[in-house]
């Protein structure tokens, strides 16, 4: 089954952008993940409690109960930050493959790229410098150019040779010159499970690289019952910025996500004995973007949800998310669930006790 995009109308409560402040510190930002994954420390927090308990993300099983279902995201991401130069001048550019279309051509968002023309050949460069794949500016877009891979080439191949992890900006800028290779982030900014040797995203689905093997195989142990997955397409609308005085005039990008008949099928038949633990935001807007009732076939679709306080939550009765930053569309995600003041203290409190934030920090289970 396929559906059209998923309204980006939920209940507002007219929040200002301002409401999504919180006082930071950059020091809290982590800059390489914790070794091993599942050693990050977790804050657990109870939405009809006051009591808060510091632990690790190896102990998550000791919140969980038979009946449970752990439902995670499962898409992978793209090597698609890219160094290109331009074949008629030479000239360099950086950008990123932010999207790939269902046409098999790409949004490309660069530097400077208002100097780009139609039918300009750019060449991928290798981090020795050597020459790799070609692109073709297509068309320019208000985001960015469109273009194809020239003379056939599989972009996955290419981007595997030639392209580098995305991560995300304020983690290279807190980096600074120093930190590790290209290598470790390709292997440490994806998560460990997954079947799809496609790519899907140009963003990793953060909350689900605290998972080891052995973490997900006592998962199982704890909930008699296998997690499942859906495959949410992570682009830049769930990372783009707000730029709207009130959140209610935001617009999310949409994304592509996934959902099997087989997970369909657990997600129905989890109620009400059992939850649904969600692991990350990206997956909580998959499962609240499904139709209502849930299809009994494999469903394709694409979700534009803005989350923000007010929203009736359908299916996340648990969740598991890292620390988010100020004004972004997932700590209003978050704040709608645990409550946005909540929230604030919460993150004071985690910045007070030295927990790392943001893609390659500590995480939060909300109970």
């Amino acid at each position: 089954m396929k559906s059209n995009a998923a309204s980006n109308t939920t209940p507002q409560s007219d929040l200002k952008l301002v409401d999504l402040d919180y006082p930071f510190s950059e020091n809290c930002i982590a800059t390489i993940p914790a070794q091993p994954r599942d050693s990050a420390r977790m804050m657990v927090v109870r939405r009809n409690s006051q009591d808060i308990v510091h632990a690790r993300v190896s102990d998550l099983p000791r919140w969980l109960q038979a009946g449970d279902q752990v439902v995670l995201n499962e898409t992978k991401v793209a090597p698609a930050r890219v160094v290109l130069k331009r074949q008629h001048d030479g000239h360099d550019f950086e950008g990123l493959l932010a999207e790939k279309r269902t046409d098999g051509t790409w949004l490309l968002m660069a530097k400077n790229s208002r100097k780009f023309r139609e039918q300009d050949r750019l060449c991928l460069q290798h981090e020795s410098g050597a020459p790799g794949a070609h692109l073709i500016c297509l068309s320019k877009v208000p985001d960015g150019w469109i273009v194809a891979f020239a003379d056939g080439t599989d972009s996955q191949a290419a981007l595997e040779e030639c392209g580098r992890t995305p991560l995300p900006p304020y983690i290279v800028r807190a980096r600074g010159d120093s930190g590790p290779s290209e290598a470790f982030d390709r292997t440490h900014y994806r998560t460990t499970f997954g079947h799809d040797s496609r790519y899907h995203s140009v963003a990793s689905p953060t909350a689900g690289l605290h998972f080891t093997p052995e973490l997900l195989r006592q998962v199982e142990a704890a909930t008699q019952c296998a997690p499942t997955f859906v495959t949410l397409e992570v682009g830049m609308g769930t990372f783009k910025a707000i730029e709207t005085p009130r959140l209610a005039d935001h617009v999310m990008h949409c994304e592509r996500f996934s959902v099997s008949a087989a997970t369909l099928a657990r997600l129905d038949a989890t109620r009400p004995n059992g939850r649904l633990v969600v692991v990350g935001t990206t997956t909580v807007r998959a499962l609240e973007s499904l139709p209502s009732p849930l299809p009994n076939c494999d469903f394709h679709g694409e979700s534009s949800l803005f989350i923000q306080p007010g929203y009736q939550f359908k299916h996340v009765d648990a969740l598991l998310t890292n620390f988010h930053l100020p004004r972004s569309t997932l700590l209003s995600l978050v704040g709608s669930l645990v409550g946005l003041d909540r929230l604030k203290s919460l993150y004071a409190l985690a910045q007070q006790m030295n927990y790392r934030f943001y893609s390659y920090g500590d995480a939060m289970l909300i109970l």
